[in-house]
């Protein structure tokens, strides 16, 4: 599996990134999930396949939710246990 994926970073929730596939419209999210993280900001846009290796996330995990559910919520370390 590999999926090119838009990263956002939270202006509400520090330390928060949502990752999408490239080109998602933001606005098809659930309002459950976007009022939470406030604005969000375009930090980068990667290359996601099995084996890649991202600083706070399993990768896997990644992209399964991506296929999933069209989205993956990173938390801040002292939240990881609420990751989406």
């Amino acid at each position: 599996m590999h999926i090119i994926a838009s990263i956002y970073r939270s202006a509400r929730k520090q330390g928060a990134y949502l990752y999408v596939p490239k080109d998602s419209a933001l606005e098809q999210l659930p309002e459950a999930l976007r009022k939470p993280l406030g604005q969000l900001e375009l930090a980068m846009t990667l290359d996601l396949h099995p084996g890649r290796q991202l600083a706070h996330a399993n990768i896997d995990k990644v992209l399964v939710a991506l296929q999933e559910q069209g989205f993956y919520l990173q938390l801040p370390p002292a939240d990881q246990a609420d990751d989406l």
